[in-house]
């Protein structure tokens, strides 16, 4: 077991590679037994030290072709702070990340608090005030994206930013299961895929991050975003790319890359 000390100095690791763009290696070569619990007091450490506001929570590993490519049986969580938040009209530095890399996913925005323990798919539709369509920058502070599950937890589920589009759709006025999702890099499509890629249906996704957070003291509340998980394979983002994602009945979200490339 890993002692208060072990997480903070682990955290701090993380910590650095982020601010530096150094990444490391990974965790879990030094604690090969450093298990979801004490990955998740990692991640917990380094939100408290960022002192940023939470404005929701991603679902990671939320696809059966991720979790079977991980060896593992349910996603994991990370959080999402106010400057994660990135814009349409505005370019984002690729140079700030280490491995930076977009998903296509449906975003739930929540219009009121959510319950924890027991929370149901048909719980998250009568708290979901609108679903919309978004982009996710994701990013890893371990070397060559080199992770198990433990080191990707810790790591804040490998999260580093997002992206909204303008479209609001009430949930009960769109078919969650079949939305068509394309991301185009150009003028070329690079990934597509269908929204029950994510557990069946996102709403599900909602769901099981309501009741897990719930075990840390945790609520999902009105106001917050939910990213529950990604569509399609993710694709690796380079200074210049133009991505451009497109939704059925849900519309557009764009994001561009500028800067240099890490390493």
């Amino acid at each position: 077991m890993l002692t208060e000390a072990d997480c903070v100095e682990l955290a701090e690791r993380l910590a650095a590679a982020e601010r530096d763009r150094k990444p490391i290696p990974p965790l879990t070569r030094d604690r090969p037994g450093l298990g979801a619990a004490e990955a998740y007091a990692i991640q917990l450490h380094n939100i408290r030290r960022r002192a940023g506001t939470v404005v929701g929570h991603k679902v990671g590993l939320s696809s059966k072709a991720m979790q079977q490519m991980m060896g593992v049986d349910e996603p994991d969580y990370g959080h999402l702070l106010a400057d994660m938040r990135l814009s349409e009209g505005e370019p984002a530095d690729a140079g700030r990340y280490c491995y930076p890399r977009v998903e296509i996913e449906v975003a739930f925005l929540l219009g009121a608090d959510l319950p924890g323990e027991g929370c149901t798919e048909r719980d998250v539709l009568d708290a979901t005030e609108a679903v919309a369509p978004s982009i996710e920058l994701i990013d890893s502070r371990i070397e060559n994206w080199q992770i198990s599950l433990a080191d990707t937890i810790a790591d804040n589920a490998s999260s580093a930013g997002f992206v909204v589009g303008a479209a609001r759709v009430p949930p009960e006025r769109i078919d969650l299961r079949g939305i068509e999702a394309v991301l185009y890099r150009g003028d070329e499509i690079v990934a597509q895929g269908r929204s029950d890629a994510v557990l069946g249906n996102p709403a599900t996704a909602v769901a099981w991050l309501a009741r897990t957070v719930a075990g840390f003291g945790v609520r999902l509340r009105a106001g917050h975003l939910v990213l529950p998980g990604a569509c399609a394979r993710a694709i690796d983002a380079r200074p210049g790319d133009e991505f451009r994602a497109s939704f059925s009945g849900l519309g557009e979200v764009r994001l561009t890359f500028e800067g240099t490339q890490h390493g």
